[in-house]
């Protein structure tokens, strides 16, 4: 007997880890309650969520930069 495409199962899709990095580059708004790295870190969950099927994880670990500026790093 032969088997349809939908017999045959799919492999599972392979766990795509995921960084969260955010910056802001002033320091104005960062001791608010909500900031907006908590903001940044809310819309790249929500995105790595919707990726689950494909295998996508967002890592626990929080990479935030407040009040870095690019110019600032190498003057």
């Amino acid at each position: 007997m032969r088997k349809s495409k939908q017999d045959i199962p799919k492999p599972s899709p392979a766990c795509l880890r995921c960084a969260i990095y955010t910056r802001k580059s002033t320091e104005e708004g960062l001791e608010q309650d909500f900031s907006s790295l908590d903001a940044q870190r809310e819309a790249a969950e929500a995105f790595i969520k919707s990726q689950r099927r494909e295998g996508w994880i967002a890592l626990p670990e929080q990479y935030d930069d407040g009040g870095f500026t690019g110019g600032r790093r190498w003057r």
